[in-house]
């Protein structure tokens, strides 16, 4: 049914517990596993030209290769080929292109329940890929961290 899978991830508590079902799904249909994470270039500009924050885009990057290692490493346990991408841009748009560049027949993310507020003024990364991708989404609700 599925043949190749895309999970974003971020190493929060809602992207690691999607890629225990994207792992449950690969496996079960032999997919391949694509894990991404997104630096945001929102964030990146932001900071820029801040002496004291010089260096976000390669902290973000660490961060993003820590996230995809340790799902990878989880995936290759199981047995399950997976690859890894770094992109940049919007989360939303870069998931959005990540899933036309790999050619995924499915995605897999976490969402963390938030307080209204913060929906009002941020929105949700997984709502807007919901809403714009062509291939099924399979969404992994998460607990808010305390």
């Amino acid at each position: 049914m599925y043949e190749t899978i895309l999970v974003p991830t971020d190493g929060s508590a809602g992207s690691e517990l999607a890629v225990d079902h994207a792992l449950d799904l690969a496996r079960r249909y032999d997919a391949t596993l694509h894990l991404v994470y997104v630096v945001d270039t929102d964030v990146v500009n932001h900071y820029a030209g801040i002496d004291a924050i010089e260096g976000v885009e390669g902290a973000l990057e660490a961060q993003g290769a820590e996230a995809l290692d340790a799902a990878a490493e989880r995936a290759e346990d199981g047995g399950i080929v997976a690859e890894r991408h770094v992109v940049e841009g919007s989360p939303h748009e870069a998931i959005i292109d990540a899933v036309a560049m790999v050619g995924a027949d499915l995605v897999v993310m976490g969402t963390e329940r938030k307080s209204g507020e913060y929906r009002r003024l941020l929105g949700s990364v997984t709502e807007r890929v919901v809403r714009m991708v062509d291939v099924p989404v399979h969404v992994v609700k998460a607990k808010a961290e305390e």
